[in-house]
């Protein structure tokens, strides 16, 4: 239990942990705690809100959007960025789709969708400052990393790799557990919460139509979706 949970911390920020040694069982397993390490996540966006609300709202969306990106090393970004590109430049090839995702090199369309993440990210935290306490924020990096658990579960993987590894990691019974944690915090911290899985299950559609399988870019991007969905709706239920 201890080492998938240091590895899944090792994998999901940039949080220095010492290095320990661990067989493939427990880097297969550590998906099962990336839910966890999004808790850890969460508590820092939180913090970094919660300083920077103490001057300004504003203050506090940027310190919690900077705090969000630091402490994922702009891991998922990476993967949205090349999810981008995959997606608008290999045009349904895809043979070209791969040698796309392969490419270290950022295109336009990646820059883009990035740029948007962040500015989507920056506005609707913003907004949430008015619209609720920093507990909901805490939980919107915890439902995200979710995800990965079912799309592991639900698509093929695209290639080798990080990707794949975690197949053996993933199981039902996990996943069920952590959809029912997720069902509690919608009862108890906001239903708007529900709109978690239901972007995993958009995103995980999309994934198998457009890219056919899941990959390290594909969990890293849906991710910062997931996370960026729930914030809407946490900014929406709440209303005027």
């Amino acid at each position: 239990m201890i080492r998938p949970l240091i590895l899944a911390l090792q994998l999901m920020t940039r949080i220095p942990l010492p290095a320990i040694e661990a067989e493939s069982r427990d880097v297969a397993h550590a998906i099962r705690w990336f839910p966890a390490a999004g808790l850890v996540v969460g508590l820092i966006v939180a913090g970094g809100a919660w300083v920077g609300s103490q001057r300004d709202p504003w203050a506090g969306a940027l310190l919690a959007l900077l705090a969000w990106v630091g402490v994922t090393g702009a891991l998922h970004l990476d993967g949205l960025g090349d999810i981008a590109d995959g997606a608008g430049a290999a045009h349904g090839d895809r043979s070209r789709l791969s040698a796309v995702l392969a490419d270290p090199h950022i295109g336009s369309f990646g820059v883009t969708a990035i740029g948007l993440q962040l500015a989507t990210k920056l506005v609707l935290l913003r907004l949430a400052l008015d619209a609720s306490s920093l507990l909901p924020l805490i939980a919107v990096a915890f439902v995200a990393r979710i995800g990965p658990l079912l799309w592991t579960l639900t698509l093929p993987p695209l290639h080798q790799g990080m990707g794949s590894t975690f197949g053996a990691g993933a199981t039902w019974p996990v996943l069920t557990a952590w959809l029912l944690v997720l069902l509690a915090g919608a009862c108890f911290i906001s239903p708007a919460l529900l709109a978690a899985p239901i972007a995993m299950a958009v995103w995980g559609l999309w994934l198998k139509r457009k890219i056919g399988g899941i990959s390290g870019d594909g969990h890293g991007a849906g991710i910062e979706l997931v996370e960026s969905a729930t914030l809407a709706a946490l900014v929406f239920w709440s209303g005027p």
